[in-house]
């Protein structure tokens, strides 16, 4: 059964009709199926969903990005690697189903797959926590991506969250600095890291495995710090307005690609990833195959300065730094006390002088 958005109305009346069509055995019994009349049809879908997608606004592409239908973590790891092996555990304190991860093959290169999974019935999305990852998924991910660095080996990361899981049990195990961990890892790595955001790219919960080499997004893919409705909550005291925040949040593919946030779109079926997954499937292994074979030459050392020279220049067009052409000279500016302080030749009398001028103003 198909799932629709409340802007698909018309969508839904014509599959419908289309399904009719399709139907030999009518309310009439049996009749020959008119081909003609199908194929009108389905033209006519097919303007309709170019007309919607292509206008979609802020909000209306967060309600595609969750769609109930939309391809998951498992759906892209079974279709597009071989051989893989899942690994569990984090090593400390147990394992976390909203996270797969293992070993696997791509265009046979060794490849480290990680994919938050959000379930795709009610039953599986209890298990896999709707994709909100516990600390022992960050520390569990954080553990496989330094093995493969160990042994060189890239990691692919598909990232679909609302967030990290913010219950009492996971703040009491470190959370926040098990999803900062995950960042800094990131970050030092020396093998290239490819994030795909194929869904909801939710705060933290989705930049612990995000700080990546190459961040691509599908197209009616959202990645934001919070939700339409937490933010919306926060700066109106209303949820309502989520229309309002998302278009002020920037948190389209598009929007997100102007800013340098992300590296590349890759383009969604006429309708939605879940209206082609077979097209989706080709569109990703496409982009993939191309991120990983950029990488193919560099050296440890320069993929590891690609990224962090990447992730310096965010932000940095719009009046922070004019060029930024080499960002590796960059230096924490420090005023002359710190410089005083950290020179040993001048810390000792200087600290003789403070004390005797603090012994003055008791005794006076």
């Amino acid at each position: 059964m198909k799932n629709y958005l409340n802007f698909e109305k018309d969508i839904k009346e014509l599959d419908e009709e289309l399904e009719k069509l399709k139907d030999p055995y009518n309310q009439g019994g049996i009749s020959e199926v008119d081909t003609q009349k199908i194929s009108k049809t389905q033209d006519e879908i097919n303007g309709k969903l170019k007309s919607i997608y292509s206008n979609l606004d802020p909000w209306q592409t967060t309600m595609v990005a969750r769609h109930e239908d939309r391809p998951k973590s498992k759906f892209f790891i079974d279709n597009l690697f071989n051989e893989f092996i899942s690994l569990s555990g984090d090593r400390y304190y147990g394992e976390d189903k909203s996270v797969i991860a293992g070993f696997a093959r791509f265009n046979n290169q060794s490849i480290l797959v990680i994919g938050q999974e959000k379930g795709d019935d009610l039953d599986s999305r209890i298990q896999r926590n709707f994709g909100m990852m516990r600390p022992e998924g960050y520390r569990k991910t954080i553990r496989l991506m330094e093995l493969a660095d160990r042994f060189k080996i890239p990691i692919v990361l598909f990232i679909d969250t609302p967030g990290a899981y913010p219950g009492v049990g996971a703040e009491e195990r470190g959370q926040a600095e098990a999803i900062a961990k995950s960042i800094e890892c990131c970050m030092n790595l020396k093998v290239p890291t490819i994030s795909i955001i194929i869904g909801e790219g939710g705060s933290g919960g989705a930049i612990a495995l995000a700080s990546s080499s190459k961040v691509l997004m599908l197209e009616n893919a959202i990645y934001s710090v919070i939700s339409p409705e937490g933010c919306a909550t926060i700066l109106w005291r209303d949820p309502k307005k989520m229309l309002d925040a998302a278009k002020a949040m920037k948190l389209s593919a598009k929007d997100l690609l102007e800013l340098n946030v992300i590296d590349e779109i890759i383009k969604e079926p006429i309708g939605g990833a879940h209206r082609d997954k077979d097209l989706i499937l080709k569109n990703v292994h496409a982009s993939l195959s191309t991120s990983l074979d950029y990488f193919q030459s560099m050296s440890g050392e320069e993929v590891f300065n690609n990224r962090k020279n990447k992730f310096l220049k965010i932000g940095r067009n719009k009046g922070f730094v004019t060029n930024t052409a080499d960002l590796s000279s960059l230096k924490v500016q420090r005023n002359e006390i710190f410089e005083i302080l950290q020179n040993k030749k001048f810390l000792l009398p200087s600290l003789v002088i403070l004390i005797i001028l603090v012994m003055v103003l008791i005794f006076l």
